[in-house]
């Protein structure tokens, strides 16, 4: 079990995590259903953590698991302008949105944020000799159409920080669908565009990593295309009045150069999350 202890990862977790209201609450704002007339009234705080896991990196069979700490505001009813669970929706540490446009004429766009860890050669053993891939912030944007229960979105992720000046397009179609007042299952199908830049970071194989390679290596010219179908579930359960719990679950499927990389040790990719939240109210 890995926990990312440095002062870099905790204060960006910190930072990005304090957005996470919209996933760890779903659509699930209280609304005094158990019994609280003014549940909703003033602030209240959302403290908990969450256990995730996914590849060491894209293409590993192995994974890691690490911890998340959350400290989530969440405003009232009583306010006349919408709370942040409203604006800020938190899609990975790689992906944390706000709507400046929120659902109008069922539309919504916005800037977005996020983390992206990198590689290092010691991940794998089809990884030695090629050198690490640092970590970087990611700086993009998004826009999606609401139709009824379905939401069609685009968004486009840069890191700006490290040594990948890459992006990414994820295209995606996702539904949440209530199947009682405390139960909300989610759904999502996607797929992912990078350039080239992020390809050969990640995929690709210069002549200069071959010829370090200590598992003889192929030289591999990684381009641009898709590289990546995904599949999501998961669900936000009300526990009770105060207590919030989350499950996420993700397959993706590498595809055309990604797949075919000389460093993939396998193209099914598995990843998830288990959150637990306490909500009280801030005096």
């Amino acid at each position: 079990m890995q926990f990312h202890s440095s002062v870099l990862c905790h204060v960006v977790s910190t930072c990005l995590l304090l957005a996470a209201s919209a996933w760890l609450q779903g659509a699930t704002a209280d609304d005094g259903k158990y019994g609280d007339a003014n549940a909703n009234d003033g602030v209240h705080l959302r403290v908990g953590g969450a256990l995730s896991f996914r590849p060491k990196y894209e293409g590993s069979d192995e994974h890691d698991v690490y911890g998340i700490p959350l400290i989530i505001p969440d405003f009232g009813s009583s306010y006349r302008l919408p709370g942040v669970a409203d604006r800020l929706e938190f899609r990975g540490i790689d992906d944390v949105r706000f709507k400046l446009l929120n659902r109008y004429y069922g539309f919504e766009a916005g800037p977005l944020v996020g983390y992206a860890f990198g590689r290092d050669e010691d991940d794998g053993d089809l990884l030695d000799g090629l050198g690490d891939v640092d970590d970087g912030f990611i700086v993009g944007g998004f826009i999606g159409y609401r139709w009824y229960g379905l939401l069609f979105d685009v968004s486009y992720h840069h890191q700006v920080t490290g040594d990948v000046d890459g992006g990414q397009l994820r295209f995606g179609l996702s539904s949440k669908v209530p199947v009682s007042d405390r139960v909300i299952l989610t759904g999502r199908v996607g797929a992912t565009y990078a350039d080239d830049d992020y390809m050969a970071a990640y995929f690709g194989v210069s002549e200069a990593q071959s010829n370090n390679s200590g598992a003889n290596l192929a030289e591999f010219d990684a381009e641009a295309g898709f590289k990546d179908i995904h599949l999501e579930t998961g669900a936000t359960i009300d526990l009770g009045y105060n207590w919030q719990l989350l499950t996420k679950l993700r397959y993706s499927r590498l595809i055309g150069d990604a797949a075919d990389s000389p460093v993939i040790e396998t193209e099914d990719q598995f990843s998830g999350t288990v959150g637990l939240t306490y909500r009280f109210r801030v005096r």
